[in-house]
Order: C-alpha cells, then sequence, then structure tokens
C-alpha cells in the first residue's frame, strides 16, 4: 500500500502530502466552496463518497500519483496535484491535474507546491518528463505552469471530453533537464 503520510515536499509556505481518506470532510467543503473558481475548468468532488472513489483511484492506481498543497500557516489544503498516467520504461512520463482551491487562489501557494511536486517527480519518481494540458483560456493555469518553467509544446483540438464537450487545450511540458539544481526549498526555474 502506498505511502499516505510522508510528505513530497515542504517549504516557507507549504507542505505537500499524499491524499488521506481522512480528509474527505474538509476537500468536499472546500471543493463546494470553490464551484465559481474551478468552472467550467474542473469538477473536483462534491460529496464524501465521491471523494473516497477519486482518493480510492489516486491512492491505489500506480499509474497516479496526489498530492494534497496544504498551507503551512493555517494547516488548510490549499489545492491539489495529482500525476496521471504514469508511464514506464522508454517514456518516464506523467500528465499533470490541478486545481487550488478559493481561498488560497492566487497566493503563490500552488506554484511552491507544484514545485515540491516536480522535484519528487524528477527525483524519488523517477520520471523524465511532466505534461499538463490547459484550455486556452484558463488564464491562472497558464501563468502556473509559465512561472513552473514548462515550454509550450502545441495546440490540441478537442482534446479532452470535459462537462459534456469536446475542448480544445494547450500542451504543456517540463523535463528533468529543464530545471537546475536548487537550494532547498524550491526548484530555480529553467535553465540556461
Amino acid at each position: 500500500m502506498p505511502d499516505t503520510t510522508s510528505p513530497a515536499g515542504e517549504g516557507p509556505r507549504t507542505r505537500v502530502r499524499p491524499y488521506q481518506y481522512e480528509d474527505a470532510r474538509e476537500f468536499v467543503a472546500l471543493a463546494r466552496d470553490s464551484r465559481e473558481l474551478h468552472r467550467p475548468w474542473l469538477f473536483p468532488p462534491q460529496t464524501p463518497e465521491a471523494y473516497r472513489d477519486y482518493a480510492n483511484s489516486v491512492i491505489e492506481d500506480p499509474t497516479k500519483a496526489g498530492f494534497l498543497v496544504c498551507d503551512l500557516a493555517d494547516g488548510r489544503i490549499a489545492g491539489f496535484i495529482n500525476i496521471n498516467n504514469i508511464v514506464r520504461g522508454g517514456f518516464l512520463s506523467g500528465a499533470l491535474g490541478y486545481g487550488a482551491f478559493a481561498h488560497a487562489a492566487g497566493r503563490g501557494l500552488m506554484g511552491e507546491g507544484l514545485r515540491h511536486v516536480m522535484r519528487h517527480a524528477f527525483g524519488p519518481l523517477g520520471l523524465h518528463r511532466l505534461e499538463a494540458n490547459i484550455q486556452p483560456g484558463n488564464t491562472a493555469s497558464l501563468a502556473l505552469v509559465r512561472r513552473a518553467g514548462f515550454r509550450h509544446e502545441g495546440f490540441s483540438p478537442d482534446f479532452l471530453r470535459i462537462d459534456g464537450a469536446w475542448r480544445d487545450h494547450e500542451r504543456w511540458a517540463v523535463t528533468a533537464d529543464m530545471v537546475r539544481d536548487d537550494p532547498p526549498g524550491g526548484l530555480s526555474g529553467p535553465s540556461g
């Protein structure tokens, strides 16, 4: 069974840790409070039962690694970052999915959390590449990956079915060799 207690990273403002089933009540309340922020981009679980199924899929599936970004100031969950579709072998890649909760949006917590997840992905998980597919109008999400050093790789029409319709997405990616060694606390961003 995967370790659901050890943090994937801790910095000045955030602690990134795996999902736990006990997070259901807090996660669901935050997801409900964040509906306006999330729509039409994402639809996190809104009931304890849906959270349990969601968390179970992230915790038990070896092709996923899921993390909660927690605010060290108050201990609340600020958001979530999942690495989905992890492929080993010659690919060593995963696809990111993430979201901030309304109380934490725009405070830089997700940026710090993403740096921890990137370090974990390129370190203990042994991945070479992370990809983020983002709807063109989702400016906050695009800004997050830009700040983290992802490069724009293309455009995929009708890429993913969301809320009953096929949605266009921009493809962004970062590889382990694009980030330089950094001091404790965070990835430094693109090398060069």
